[in-house]
This record gives structure tokens, sequence and C-alpha cells, in this order.
């Protein structure tokens, strides 16, 4: 009888074992704005805690040498979306509607990529890549969209969609709307919808962006820190780490942690003086081509896949996370997509012990820069735009120039970048449309 019983308890469960067994794992993309390289606790930060974004490095991969291709909001979007240097297609800046500004609709993005293998994709959070309805993501990939077409306020913002009602870009009027809080309230409803096929969920936050807005409940959590613009800095940080637990959890629900790879960057570096945002040794912040404006907190996490607790110490870049998360499903780019980015998984697993990547590349306008190794030549601000040659393995702060004592090498890599420039197409409109201000 014992044995009719486990018999019986196998049929019923089969079906779902062979379910999880065959079914591909989702893709989670946490995307944080204007957060600093010295921020998170899984980056060193004691002040702020965050238990829910700090399990991720936790259970994954930490990326001390974690990039991203532009040192500003849209272009970052651009490249990650696309996996490609998105000065290969003009997306260098931020822009305006009236500049034309959007993903040029020639590039297919993720969204295009997953949803054409069968997944359920949505985004969930600040877009950032063109307000138009050609340019929205209900055009480029994405089954739904809840959220902002770019900046705006916390509470009530404006320029909102929720293609769940319409299509139309409006404000929000609702009393204790705050953007944090409704994206992980529709990423989890949307999780909880979508859970029967594999799914690709994009979290863009729209934190910690200015303006800097926080709610009483949060802010009460820092009563200790006294400067207000660091106390409401800190209790965005917060809300945007229980945001991310509550997609954690739900994942634990339904029993997909193990079957989700998850990735978890921010933007840029952070713009210290407007927000308190600190780039820890880096230097340099957002907009320029130093470290401090293109290194930011990284980190991925795979369970049963990708080692738990690990520290990965070469250069990777966001454009690695389309190649990477392909591979992770079984798929193959095609060699006409001319993706920039690598397959990092026999890199974290250690089936290879070569570095993805050799040589990596930044153009910002008249700021630039290539790192080769450990050495990367620079033109950034706040130093004229003057070229200068740093060893990033004894000099993370960029203090020492050595192009007097190393001229060679700094031909060498101005030679180098020379000819990558010379591939990509100039910019298609001009920083933030023209205005003097940027944001």
């Amino acid at each position: 009888m014992h044995s009719l019983l486990l018999l019986f308890s196998f049929v019923l469960l089969a079906p779902a074992l062979l379910h999880a067994e065959s079914r591909k794992p989702n893709i989670v993309i946490f995307l944080s704005d204007d957060v600093g390289y010295g921020e998170y606790g899984f980056q060193g930060n004691t002040e702020i805690p965050t238990p829910n974004i700090d399990s991720i490095a936790k259970n994954g991969v930490r990326f001390t040498q974690g990039y991203v291709s532009g040192p500003y909001c849209s272009p970052t979007r651009a490249g990650l979306l696309t996996g490609r240097y998105q000065t290969r297609f003009g997306h260098e800046f931020n822009g305006a509607p009236s500049a034309g500004f959007g993903l040029p609709l020639t590039e297919k993005t993720m969204a295009n990529r997953l949803k054409a293998l069968g997944y359920a994709t949505v985004c969930i959070g600040k877009w950032h890549l063109g307000g138009p309805p050609d340019f929205l993501p209900m055009k480029r990939g994405f089954d739904e969209f809840y959220g902002t077409v770019a900046n705006t306020a916390f509470f009530k913002p404006q320029a909102f969609v929720d293609s769940r009602k319409s299509a139309a870009v409006g404000p929000i009027t609702e009393d204790g709307f705050y953007s944090t809080d409704a994206y992980a309230d529709r990423a989890v409803d949307w999780i909880d919808r979508n859970q029967e096929k594999p799914f690709f969920l994009y979290l863009p936050f729209n934190a910690q962006h200015a303006p800097l807005q926080a709610s009483d409940r949060y802010l009460a959590r820092f009563a200790g820190i006294t400067d207000e613009k660091r106390r409401t800095f800190a209790a965005m940080m917060s809300a945007m780490d229980d945001a991310v637990g509550r997609v954690l959890t739900k994942l634990r629900e339904i029993h997909q942690e193990e079957n989700t790879l998850i990735w978890f960057f921010s933007d840029n570096g952070g713009p210290t003086p407007s927000t308190t945002s600190k780039n820890g040794p880096l230097r340099g912040f957002k907009a320029t081509t130093l470290e401090g404006g293109v290194r930011v907190p990284f980190c991925v996490q795979w369970k049963g896949h990708l080692p738990a607790g690990k520290t990965y110490d070469a250069p990777i870049i966001q454009l690695d996370i389309l190649p990477t998360s392909l591979a992770a499903i079984g798929a193959k780019p095609e060699t006409s997509w001319n993706l920039d980015g690598v397959n990092l998984l026999p890199f974290l697993t250690g089936e290879t012990t070569a570095k993805p990547h050799e040589t990596l590349y930044w153009r910002f306008g008249e700021q630039w820069a290539i790192r080769h190794g450990d050495w990367k030549l620079v033109a950034a601000k706040p130093d004229d735009n003057e070229v200068k040659l740093f060893d990033l393995a004894k000099d993370i702060g960029e203090a020492n120039d050595r192009t007097a004592s190393q001229p060679e090498k700094a031909k060498e890599l101005k030679a180098a970048w020379d000819a990558w420039n010379a591939e990509q197409k100039p910019p298609l409109w001009p920083p933030n449309g023209g205005r003097k201000k940027q944001n």
C-alpha cells in the first residue's frame, strides 16, 4: 500500500518536475539610476542597509570592475537592450523629443530577441529611450509597459504609461502614488499573471535620480541622518531595496528562484553634489568618462548555475547581459546582430580563465576613454579633456598620469581608440536635445 501511494504521488508530481526541468530560465534585470560605486552593502556601504539587493551578490557573483558603455542615463539603456555600443547607431546622449530622440528603429532590443523565443516580456520603470508611440516599449518587443517615459517626480509622476489601460502618455493623479512602490506592486502582479511561461522582467528604477523624494515611512528609518538630502537619498534606496525584495520573494513563492537569471547594476556613476551619491575610491562622477562615471555596482545571481559568493575581478560591461542571457536559455546570437557584448557564463563558472574583454571603449562627446588590460587612456572633465594615462591596477583613483613615463603606451591606446571611433556613427542629436542644462 505504501509503495502504491509513493507511485501515485510520483505520477502526480511528474508533469510538474518535467516542466521545471524543461522550462527555459527567466531573465530579470534590476537597473538603478545614478547610484555611485560606493553605495549598497555589497559595495561596502554600512550607512544604508540594502539586504535584498545584497542577497543577489551573496547568492551569486559580484563584479569589482563592472562597467557601463555610457556615463549617462539613456546611452547606457540603449547599450544594454541592444548588446551594442550605442555610439555604433548614434545614441550618444540623452535627448529631447523635438530632436527626434529615441532608440533608433533600426535596432532590435533584448525584448525583441526573447519574445521571438517564446518569452513573456515587460518593462516596468523608467524607459528613457523615446516618447513617441513608435519608440515606446510596446513597439520595441515588450508585451507591457508600466512606468515613466523619462525622468519625472516620484510622487504623481508626469509622462506615465500603463499599457494595460492605454498607450497614451499622461500624468498620475492618484494620491499616495510613489513610483518605486508602484513598480514593485506591478512587477509582483505581472509575474503572478505570467508564471506559466518563461518571462523577461526589465525593471529600471528611477531611484536614485533627482528629484530626491521619499515617503514618510522610509524617511522614518533614517532619523539619525541629519543631512536632509542624504536622509532622503537613504530612504529612496531603502524603498528600492524593499521593491527588489518583493520581486525576489515572489520568485521564491512560485518556485522559480533557481530558474531565474537575475542581474543588478546601475546606469552610471553618481552625481555626487546633487544627490549625495558616493563613488567610493573612484575619481569622477556621472557624465564623465573617468572611472567614477562608468564603473558601477554590478552583480548577477543564477542559483545552481553560477557560484555563490564569488567576486569576479576582470572587466565586464552591461553589453554582456544580452549575450549571456541568451546563452543561459540555450540561444545563440546571429553574426548579423553585430553584438559587442560577450557570453560571461564560461568566465564566471571557471570554464575559461581568459578575460571577457581585453579592451573597452567610451565616447561621450569630446570626452572619451579606452581601457586595454589595466591601462586606461582618458580625456575627461574636469581635466578640460586633457588626455591622461592611468594604470588602474595600481591607481584605481586615476590620480597619477603616466603619459610622460609611458608615451608609447599612450600612443598605442590612442591609435586603438581612433580605429574603434572610426567605426562609430555621429550623434543623432545634440546633448539633451540642445538644452543647456543637463538632468
